[in-house]
């Protein structure tokens, strides 16, 4: 497959250049796109043909739900069906933005799109280049990351073009998104509000809105979580990893930096190439190792977290140790991409 390369401004995106990807959407092909998140891999989301291509394209489980996006409440009312008044409550408040609400389905969406569930889970995304894309396409669009499954998500361009270059039918290069972490996700179809995945809408903020949210035991990514049934992206198998094995080490600051010198000299010894991704600015005296940024700038660190991972990666580091961070906040969500992508390899001190 030629896959066509789309160089567009996210803060002005050139028409004629959107208008070319969104007839490939509207003809059944594939586009990957920026978001505010991470780049998606997006097509028509009521074309089941089209869907299948997203799932070859990633090499993804059919079992692994993509979630759906609208451009506004008209298109989300042809996905979604009884929404409830608390749906619409959040919808205010947070789109566009990245939320992603678990709704019961539409019987107008096709079976692969939903992976089969009775339920789709649906965001409008807070980019200009992507809402574009979909008005002009005049379609909803599904759209998982646009990598290859499991690994780290793309938050530029080059990342997708590494990851599925002659897999997809275009690419739409907006730059480097702004918040490099996926969507939070949030069903609305139990008893009480669920967050399946945390993301760049804190569990803080959704019970300051709505009071009590239920944490599902797939955002402490401490379970096995292979036989539950997958309402959302990100809550099965092993996600966002490096071909390296990373080990996350969590705890007291200062205990933290030894633990980690510890490791770096364990691993060594035993002639393995060690890479470090370090919070603040004194690292470790290594060749291979990235500043994710300052402790108290979560923002910082998530917007560098996949690149930094995708960069240790590229240089063929064997073992990447990474300092953890305090599970509130953003910091919830950084903690479960780095549990996901570490397999659960976890060192507390």
């Amino acid at each position: 497959m030629n896959t066509l390369l789309l160089k567009v401004n996210p803060a002005d995106p050139e028409l004629d250049i959107i208008r070319t990807a969104a007839d490939i959407i509207r003809r059944g092909g594939t586009v990957a796109f920026p978001t505010e998140t991470v780049y998606g891999l997006g097509a028509d989301a009521l074309n089941p043909e089209a869907v299948k291509r997203i799932y070859e394209a990633k090499g993804r489980p059919l079992d692994n739900p993509i979630i759906v996006h609208v451009s506004s409440r008209e298109m989300l009312e042809q996905v979604a069906a009884d929404i409830p008044a608390l749906a619409w409550r959040l919808i205010s408040k947070f789109w566009p933005g990245p939320l992603t609400l678990v709704l019961r389905r539409s019987p107008k969406l096709p079976e692969v799109t939903v992976a089969g569930l009775d339920t789709v889970a649906v965001r409008m995304p807070r980019h200009r280049v992507a809402l574009m894309l979909i008005e002009e396409s005049g379609r909803p669009i599904a759209a998982p990351s646009a990598n290859l499954s499991g690994s780290p998500s793309p938050t530029r361009a080059e990342h997708v073009v590494k990851d599925l270059y002659g897999r997809v039918d275009a690419i739409l290069d907006g730059g480097e998104t702004e918040i490099g972490l996926e969507s939070t996700v949030l069903s609305l179809v139990d008893d009480v509000p669920t967050m399946l995945r945390p993301g760049g809408i804190t569990l803080e903020q959704l019970r300051s809105e709505i009071g009590e949210v239920r944490l599902h035991p797939a955002v402490l990514a401490e379970e096995e979580m292979e036989r539950i049934i997958a309402r959302s992206p990100g809550m099965k198998y092993r996600h966002y990893a490096p071909k390296a094995e990373l080990i996350i080490v969590h705890g007291d600051s200062a205990r933290v930096k030894k633990k980690t010198r510890e490791l770096i000299e364990e691993y060594s010894e035993k002639g393995l190439r060690v890479g470090v991704l370090y919070l603040g600015r004194t690292g470790y005296g290594l060749r291979d190792e990235i500043s994710l940024g300052d402790a108290d700038d979560l923002r910082t660190v998530a917007r560098n977290l996949f690149a930094s991972i995708r960069e240790l990666d590229a240089k063929g580091v064997d073992v990447i140790i990474t300092e953890g961070v305090e599970e509130r906040g953003l910091g919830l969500a950084i903690m479960n991409r780095l549990k996901k992508a570490s397999g659960g390899r976890i060192v507390r001190v």
